[in-house]
């Protein structure tokens, strides 16, 4: 017989709510756990990375919440309700029944008769996550030179000393050990199997607790340690230059590496627990063998800085082209993030499939994606709806007319397709950052090539230039392009529910407007008899003007990457 998991209390995890004053700005949290006259508090409808520990001087009761909830009168007054009541009962909670004039004066079962409902171990290990990673584990890391807050828990394994007895809970041969998890009744390495390897370091080692838990992780190899001392020796004699894989990407100083996780199994292991201090929702730890990491670096005349990197499964059935990504904070605003997510894209396009991030994708993740989307519609639209091409004003020939579509395909300066000017003027470049080549020229015309896909039904078929007289012999060109969601999401290489979500979210599907379409194949006099020659439908208008402005409103620039500067 399967075993029966309980759920636990419902009401055990209620926590004390207080007013923060942070900045002259008061803040509602909740008080996961207090030390001394310090408190980690969580604030309400934020982020956990934004959990924080703070003193208690800042800190008041919130005197607006009570614990039985309050219900207003209307008269000014209020009076308690117990929870289970519902609102509108009267004295006995009497209820009528089936037989007229008889009333069961019975009182109805409360919730907290019913005893704990029984749950599936696989929700039971859910709940237990939760509650166990309710709080970081690391206040802070160090991280080379760097010294970085963290964010989320981190599973970092336990160690020898702590593989027995309950690590969670205070004892005399462990003073800085951290208090018990609501909820948990058995915080040791045997309470439960799924979730043994979540009872990390930071509930029970002597390296501090609250504020002053550091961890110390090797900024070259990701090798962890609990202790300052251990580190400095580590560093002195560690000799990995670089990552441990093959360069895929390289434009000047910045390289992307691929690392195959079953390879470099440690390695790996290392990173993702390193990246877990930034990531809340990913569970990718110690099974690596799947999965291939994408290592950015930045090079000085030593060795390779890591600012980031992403995972991806080696094969996957969704076509996620992204598990997770994390750029690290010190190098984060930077465009390092897109660079990430622009080559995870070339990626699928290389592998003849239309990829898209894992799913759920946390809030920083979605604002990363959002931004990636809309900046691929808006540059693609300004090819598409561009009569010359970006950087041309005029265009003069003599002798028979030009065909001006072209022009515009055998135009060399697609580069520009932020809508700005290339500017060919001298400036001395830098060894380091975004500076790279010179690009043959060779290269750029296959960079142009592949950017520009004009064997796409969008350019072959669907995009029309219409040309209209003037008396005075002058003519105006337009840019009329009639397709579907579908056909923009193909030329994209953007999945159709991701590019309708991005053009939903820039206002580009608001403008519509009545056009008159053809119904069925019989024959006209046919449908005229019935009716159905002519019917209107709802089209979404996009003009050229509307993509400037939401290029403007959200500050659309020009591609991180850089096709030339792809090795694979």
């Amino acid at each position: 017989m399967p075993k029966t998991f309980h759920a636990a209390d419902a009401h055990a995890g209620d926590r004390e709510v207080v007013i923060v004053n942070k900045n002259g700005v008061e803040h509602e949290a909740h008080v996961l756990e207090r030390q001394g006259d310090d408190l980690y508090v969580h604030y309400v409808n934020a982020d956990k990375r934004l959990d924080e520990w703070v003193s208690e001087r800042d800190v008041r009761p919130n005197t607006d919440t009570h614990e039985d909830g309050v219900v207003s009168n209307g008269n000014g007054t209020s009076r308690k309700r117990k929870r289970g009541s519902t609102e509108g009962e009267g004295e006995g909670n009497s209820r009528r029944t089936g037989s007229p004039g008889r009333l069961d004066t019975q009182p109805p079962l409360k919730v907290e008769d019913l005893g704990p409902a029984a749950i599936t171990e696989e929700e039971y290990d859910i709940q237990h996550h939760k509650q166990i990673t309710a709080k970081r584990n690391f206040d802070k890391v160090i991280f080379g030179r760097w010294q970085i807050k963290t964010w989320y828990f981190s599973p970092y394994p336990l160690t020898e000393t702590e593989t027995d007895g309950d690590t969670g809970t205070p004892s005399a041969q462990a003073p800085h050990s951290a208090s018990k998890i609501p909820g948990v009744s058995r915080s040791s390495i045997r309470s439960h199997g799924r979730t043994s390897d979540l009872f990390a370091g930071g509930l029970g080692r002597s390296h501090g607790t609250g504020q002053n838990s550091t961890l110390w992780v090797c900024d070259r190899c990701f090798k962890y340690m609990a202790e300052g001392q251990s580190w400095e020796l580590h560093v002195k004699k560690c000799t990995r230059r670089s990552p441990p894989g093959r360069k895929v990407y390289q434009r000047g100083a910045h390289i992307i590496w691929e690392v195959d996780g079953a390879k470099e199994k440690l390695y790996c292991q290392n990173l993702s627990l390193f990246g877990k201090l930034f990531i809340d929702i990913k569970t990718l730890f110690f099974d690596c063998d799947n999965f291939l990491f994408y290592i950015l670096t930045d090079a000085d005349s030593q060795r390779d800085h890591v600012l980031g990197f992403f995972s991806k499964e080696k094969v996957s059935y969704d076509d996620y082209n992204l598990a997770c990504i994390v750029v690290l904070p010190p190098y984060q605003k930077k465009g390092y993030g897109m660079l990430l997510i622009e080559f995870s894209y070339e990626l699928s396009r290389r592998a003849g499939k239309v990829g898209t991030p894992e799913r759920p994708l946390s809030d920083l993740g979605l604002r990363s994606y959002l931004t990636y989307w809309i900046s691929t519609l808006v540059r693609f639209f300004r090819r598409l709806l561009s009569v010359l091409p970006p950087d041309t004003a005029q265009m003069v020939t003599t002798g028979a007319t030009a065909d001006v579509s072209d022009v515009f395909v055998q135009s060399p300066s697609r580069e520009t397709e932020d809508g700005s000017s290339f500017s060919r003027s001298r400036r001395r470049k830098s060894t380091k950052g975004w500076d790279g080549e010179e690009i043959p020229a060779a290269a750029l015309a296959t960079r142009t090539a592949q950017m520009n896909d004009m064997s796409d039904p969008m350019w072959t078929s669907l995009r029309a230039l219409e040309t209209t007289a003037h008396p005075d012999g002058s003519a105006t060109t337009h840019v009329v392009v009639r397709c579907t969601l579908a056909d923009i999401a193909r030329a994209t290489n953007l999945r159709v529910e991701d590019a309708a979500f991005a053009l939903n979210e820039c206002g580009l599907l608001v403008r519509r407007r009545k056009e008159r379409t053809r119904l069925g194949t019989v024959k006209e006099e046919v449908e005229a008899e019935a009716g159905l020659a002519d019917e209107e439908e709802s089209v979404v208008v996009v003009t050229r003007e509307m993509v400037e402005a939401v290029a403007k409103e959200r500050d659309v620039k020009r591609m991180c990457m850089d096709l030339a500067h792809v090795l694979l």
